[in-house]
This record gives C-alpha cells, sequence and structure tokens, in this order.
C-alpha cells in the first residue's frame, strides 16, 4: 500500500491475468468540499504499437471499470454487538418500536452483511499476516488470542442477528422484504464459512501441535455449523467436493451484489465537454460566415455582379471560409482538449438522491502529456531506465480523475458513512495484441562436453505506471506519489512490482518539485483478488 496523505489511502493489485485494479479511499477530514486529483501516467514500450490512432480515447475509456461505493464502516465484532451505530443494535431497536419503515429494515440488515464482511476479511488478514514465515514468535502468540476472540465472537453475533431474524415472523412484512432479509441471512453464513475456510489454509504452516490444532478445530466447526444450516434451509449455495460449484459461484456472486449495493454511489454522466465544443465550433462557424461575407460585399462594391471577377472572388471567399471554420474547429478541440475534462460523472447517494460529489476523467496521448520531473525521477532507479529515457521511444498515456466531494453531504451521524471508496480497473487485453511470442528456445551449449541443447527464454514487458495523488482541503494541498510495473507477457500479467519511496519523500511539496529516489520493493507474484478466498 501506498504511503498516501491521510485524507487518501491507495491499494494496489492485480485482480486477474488481464486487470489491474487499484483502490482510492477518500476520507475528508474538514467540514467543506475536498478535492482530490488522481494522475496516472503509462509508460509503453514502442513495440507494443499504442497511440491515439491505434488505441482512441473511447477504446481506453471502454478498458476502464469504474466502482465507486462509500466506505464500509469500520466495526469490530464485539462493536457489533453494543455500540449504537451497530446495524445490528438498530433493527432491534426496530424490532421493539416499529417505527422504522421497511425499506430501512432491509437497508440496515445489508448494512449489517457489509459490516460483519469487514470485520471477517481483517480477521483473515490478520491471521494470514501472522502465519508468514517471516513473522515472529510474538506475532504467532498474538494470533491465539486473536483467533480465539473470533471464535467466541461470530457465533454470538449469528445468534443475536437470527433471534431478531426469527422475531420478524411475527411481523407483518412484505413478501419482498421477508425474501430480501433470508438473502442477507444466507450471505452472512457464506461469509463465515469463506473468511474462516481462508483462515484455517493460512494456518496450515504452523505446528499441529499444542494450541493450533483445537483453534483449526474451532474454526473449522463453524464452517460446518453454517454448512449445515443452509440444508437445513434447502439452501443449495454449499461447496461440492467433486461437483463445479457454477450455482454456489453464482449465488455468492449475486448475494454480493444485492448486499453491497447499499454502498454503491449512483451516478448521472454528462457531457459537459461536448456542450462546450458545440459553443467553440459555433463561434468558429461564425469567424468564417463572417469572412465570407466581408469578401462578398467589398466584391459586389468593387465589380459588377454579373462579371467573372465577382464570380471568382466570391469563389475564392467560399473556399476561404471553408478552411477558416475547419482550422478554427481543430484549434478549439485542441484548446478543449487542454482545459476541459472528457467526462463528467455526477456521484448521487442511492438512498437520498443527493449529489454529493463529482468526478472528471480526461486522457491525453504523446505530445500532449507533458510528463513532470517529479514523475519522471521516480523511474530513475536503474541504468536502463536512467539511459533509455529521452533517448529510447516509447508511447506515454496520462489519465486523470478529478473528484470533488462536499463533506457536508456524507451521511456520517444518520448512517456511520464518512469516506468514499473508489475502485478502478484497467484491462491490459490491447497491450497485450502485438507482443511475440511469450517463451523462446535458446540455445545452450554444456560445458562438459560441448553438446548443444535448449534452454527456455521468457519474452516479457515491463509497463510503468506512475500515480501522482494531489489532496486539497481547506487550503492545504498535499501529493505523494507511486511506481508500480505490471510485467507483461502475450498471455497476461505475470506479476506486479512495488517501488517503495522513502517516507521523507512523502510530505507535501510544490507539485514540480523533483521527488526522492525511488527504492525498489516487493514483487508481487500473480495471485488475483478473484481467485483468492474471501474475495
Amino acid at each position: 500500500m501506498s504511503q498516501a496523505p491521510e485524507a487518501l489511502h491507495s491499494r494496489f493489485d492485480v485482480h486477474d491475468r488481464k486487470q489491474f485494479e487499484i483502490k482510492l479511499e477518500y476520507q475528508p477530514t474538514g467540514a467543506d468540499e475536498t478535492r482530490y486529483l488522481v494522475e496516472a501516467y503509462l509508460f509503453l514500450p514502442s513495440s507494443l504499437n499504442i497511440d491515439a490512432e491505434t488505441y482512441p480515447r473511447a477504446d481506453f475509456y471502454a478498458d476502464i471499470h469504474n466502482y465507486v461505493r462509500f466506505k464500509t464502516p469500520v466495526m469490530e465484532l464485539g462493536e457489533l454487538l453494543s455500540s449504537e451505530g451497530s446495524p445490528l443494535v438498530k433493527l432491534e431497536a426496530w424490532q421493539r418500536t416499529g417505527l422504522a419503515p421497511e425499506a430501512d429494515v432491509v437497508y440496515q440488515a445489508k448494512l449489517f452483511s457489509c459490516v460483519l464482511r469487514g470485520a471477517l476479511r481483517r480477521f483473515a488478514t490478520t491471521v494470514e499476516t501472522r502465519c508468514d514465515a517471516k513473522a515472529g514468535e510474538a506475532a504467532r502468540v498474538d494470533l491465539e488470542s486473536v483467533v480465539r476472540s473470533a471464535g467466541d465472537s461470530v457465533p454470538a453475533v449469528l445468534e443475536r442477528f437470527r433471534a431478531w431474524l426469527r422475531a420478524t415472523g411475527e411481523a407483518k412484512l412484505q413478501e419482498k422484504t421477508r425474501a430480501s432479509l433470508r438473502l442477507v441471512d444466507e450471505y452472512v453464513s457464506l461469509l463465515v464459512e469463506q473468511f474462516f475456510r481462508r483462515a484455517v489454509a493460512d494456518m496450515d504452516a504452523l505446528p499441529r501441535t499444542g494450541p493450533w490444532l483445537p483453534l483449526r478445530k474451532g474454526l473449522m466447526q463453524a464452517v460446518l455449523r453454517e454448512e449445515s444450516y443452509r440444508k437445513e434451509h434447502r439452501l443449495r449455495s454449499v461447496l461440492s467436493p467433486t461437483g463445479d460449484n457454477e450455482e454456489y459461484m453464482q449465488r455468492l456472486g449475486f448475494l454480493k451484489k444485492f448486499c453491497m449495493n447499499v454502498l454503491f454511489l449512483s451516478s448521472r454522466r454528462r457531457q459537459r465537454r461536448q456542450g462546450w465544443e458545440e459553443v467553440l465550433f459555433a463561434i468558429a462557424a461564425g469567424v468564417a460566415m463572417a469572412f465570407a461575407t466581408s469578401v462578398a460585399l467589398w466584391a459586389q462594391v468593387r465589380f459588377t455582379q454579373v462579371s467573372l471577377n465577382f464570380f471568382l472572388v466570391a469563389v475564392v471567399g467560399y473556399m476561404m471560409k471553408d478552411r477558416i471554420k475547419e482550422g478554427l474547429r481543430r484549434m478549439f478541440s485542441r484548446v478543449a482538449a487542454t482545459h476541459l475534462y472528457d467526462r463528467t460523472t455526477d456521484l448521487v447517494d442511492p438512498v437520498t438522491a443527493r449529489t454529493i460529489g463529482i468526478c472528471e476523467e480526461r486522457v491525453d496521448y504523446g505530445a500532449a502529456v507533458k510528463v513532470p520531473q517529479a514523475v519522471s525521477s521516480l523511474r530513475l532507479h536503474d541504468d536502463f531506465l536512467t539511459v533509455s529515457q529521452g533517448e529510447l521511444s516509447e508511447a506515454v498515456i496520462r489519465y486523470q480523475k478529478r473528484i470533488v466531494l462536499d463533506a457536508r453531504l456524507l451521511p456520517r451521524s444518520e448512517r456511520g458513512l464518512t469516506g468514499v471508496t473508489d475502485i478502478l480497473r484497467l484491462h491490459v487485453g490491447r497491450f497485450l495484441r502485438d507482443m511475440d511470442e511469450p517463451e523462446f528456445a535458446l540455445e545452450y551449449v554444456d560445458l562438459g562436453d560441448f553438446s548443444v541443447g535448449h534452454i527456455r527464454g521468457a519474452k516479457r514487458y515491463p509497463v510503468d505506471l506512475v500515480f501522482r495523488f494531489t489532496v486539497m482541503e481547506a487550503g492545504v494541498r498535499k501529493e505523494s506519489a507511486q511506481l508500480v510495473r505490471l510485467v507483461l507477457d502475450r498471455n497476461g500479467i505475470q506479476r506486479m512490482q512495488n517501488f517503495v519511496r522513502a517516507p521523507e519523500a512523502l510530505a507535501a511539496a510544490p507539485a514540480e518539485a523533483p521527488a526522492a529516489s525511488a527504492e525498489p520493493g516487493g514483487s508481487v507474484p500473480i495471485q488475483p483478488a478473484a481467485w483468492r478466498a474471501g474475495a
């Protein structure tokens, strides 16, 4: 994870073989508007044949998948049982008073599943981190208490929720509401099974003696209880060791979308740039028409209207009018591309239907991209890149996204939603089209008997992505930057490398100040989120 300003956090990941993902969390800390600017510079080898003609804006935007939602409220498992802001506590309060509309009841039930999912995911991540071979003995001792706490808290949370669910049978609810609550219950059961199973898999490296065996058994007993619970209720979301589990995956995907849709912001796209371009084109047509009319009036005074000279001047005037109009259109189009964003989207709260912010995007190619020194310096971490910049040709694409959030409209108190999560996925399929074969046979001579054989040679292409983040809040401007390298071959993304900067290099600085040199970070092999349990 990159060290971004406090109001913005970023995380990079490989979603699958063809998609790279960046997750941004916008956390306004003031009481007014907060502006975020995200700039992504893609440095592509020229051999990939990527430019404005072969990869136009429409294709670039088609390869971008954007998901904007409210940040899931962070609560620990114990807080779900006692905190006033807990969706479970609010559901129990509704059961006593019966004052909330049914839509609010379904909303809180879905929000409960989202909060529980976040707590279980943090638990599974903690287990994974502390079971790592590099983790010390102290981390493993602490892990025992973490697993025991989760093993005790999760059944208590489920029992409270299901007790509330059984009590709603006495209420006169619509069938759609009852069906929605049943689906939330199924999703909660799958979440517990999914993340507990993932935790047990991560604990495989731990000893099979001492306290670790009963801890594993406790987690797996919870998994089996949830599986039996779904079987008792005749739900088909049960894993089969011999089948293809198509229906299981289908239901899991549907339930995730159904429950998490309460967090996703709806969007209304506006063609703001197109409107301004039409105005500029109208001005271009007016200037050209004024020139042609002036020439016609001059010719009318100078020559007789039925003369050849008048005819020739009128034709030449029309020719010049046409060229002036097209020339001004091209010039104004370049001006619009320089100063206006390609797409403007309103971010709308799905519950209140209020616009809480806007998102503007643009993409530039080649000569239109001025790479700041702060961005170029991030790539000077080896001799190849130090020498090649400016000598070997490469294509540069700049993608910009500007987010403006009105912190006053975030539903902080009534729903506990304080931030916005922006998930951006870039499909790299177009980058792979002109690549060479991913493997070659290289001749190899054995030094013992000088026999000639062949060894494997992998042909891969590095693509550097530099992200620059700017946060403007309460008159303060903060910047940070991060370099990520994708190593590609014709089959897709092979690995991702993070180049972590020193912490002192990330202090607030002027936009064009030279950045500190990058230091190589870890290389992340392909283990896409979609393939991991708990994704």
